[in-house]
């Protein structure tokens, strides 16, 4: 059993009557436990405003709680969201007397089809969520081998009397006290000296765990949200990647070389050029290779959302697949 990682995408604070709150930026944090079954609630604190905030809770999340007041442009730029970052288990809470047969049409055909729609009751909400907790096991990445861990980092900083600590999500496989672990995309190393999961200390952590990691040889001005931690030998990072491309039905017309678009990976949100686009009979599916500013960090298999910030209403380009 791991922890559970539920995107809560609503109104601003519609976690706290769930859980407790925690670490807060453009993303907040809110935690839940129950005997063994814990569960990390994430929402994005500065979406719309920021859609790498809505990102960031997306691609943490096991599962999706949408609470839609309103059928507007942010409902559909997160159901394309949820879309091309292929997240297919959630729940939705419907308000203003939306029913399901006025949102049936936006989401059929879309990951959002298969959720289960469920009554506004924080407290049945709460139980429901903690009951799958109870049962949940993170499904380990495709690629990872289950022994190499991978820990992107999404915050960081100094603690009094014990140095520098990171917070972040076992991407894929598992980490122990004492690892040393490369600092991608960098050339340093580091060592854990301790783990905490829930605010409790911990030999190891695994696939879906939410952690915090005391480091030895490393400053905290050294690291950098996106930064991997790992000892995974397969793990990629380049400042040029080439991968199938899917984009969303929406999107208007062929992607052009010259562009300036964002890959959204794990907590890394990279500005980056279009160099090449080719098609053969779709160009909705297109060969892309992308040229970065800063080195993107991956495993073999890689599932990319593409994002457009100039894009007015439709901000969502489609996902990217590396090899």
């Amino acid at each position: 059993m791991s922890n559970l990682t539920v995107a809560v995408l609503g109104p601003a604070d519609y976690a706290k009557d769930l859980g407790k709150k925690g670490t807060t930026s453009d993303i907040t944090f809110y935690n839940m436990k129950k005997g063994d079954a814990t569960v990390t609630l994430i929402e994005p604190t500065r979406y719309p405003e920021k859609l790498s905030s809505l990102f960031y809770a997306i691609s943490l999340a096991d599962m999706v709680l949408l609470v839609v007041e309103e059928i507007n442009a942010n409902f559909g730029e997160t159901v394309l969201m949820l879309q091309s970052a292929g997240k297919s288990k959630g729940f939705l809470i419907l308000r203003n007397y939306i029913t399901p047969d006025q949102i049936a049409p936006l989401i059929n055909g879309t990951v959002l089809e298969h959720y289960e729609v469920m009554e506004e009751d924080p407290a049945v909400l709460r139980e429901k969520i903690l009951d799958i907790a109870g049962t949940f096991t993170a499904h380990q990445n495709v690629t990872g081998t289950g022994v190499h861990g991978a820990v992107p980092i999404d915050h960081h900083f100094n603690v009094k009397g014990v140095g520098v600590v990171v917070l972040g999500c076992v991407s894929q496989g598992i980490i122990k006290k004492h690892d040393l672990l490369k600092v991608l995309p960098t050339e340093k190393t580091a060592q854990i000296r301790s783990i905490q999961k829930h605010d409790d200390d911990a030999d190891s952590a695994e696939t879906g765990d939410r952690v915090g990691l005391a480091l030895k040889n490393i400053e905290a001005e050294e690291l950098d949200r996106g930064y991997v931690l790992t000892n995974d030998p397969s793990m990629k990072c380049s400042k040029m990647i080439t991968g199938k491309g899917q984009l969303v039905k929406y999107w208007p017309a062929p992607l052009k070389e010259g562009m300036v678009i964002y890959a959204g990976h794990w907590m890394q949100f990279l500005p980056a050029r279009l160099e090449k686009v080719s098609f053969e009979n779709d160009w909705r599916m297109p060969d892309i290779t992308l040229s970065l500013e800063k080195a993107l960090v991956y495993p073999p298999n890689a599932h990319v959302v593409l994002h457009y910030l100039e894009g007015g209403k439709l901000r969502v380009v489609g996902s990217l697949t590396l090899p």
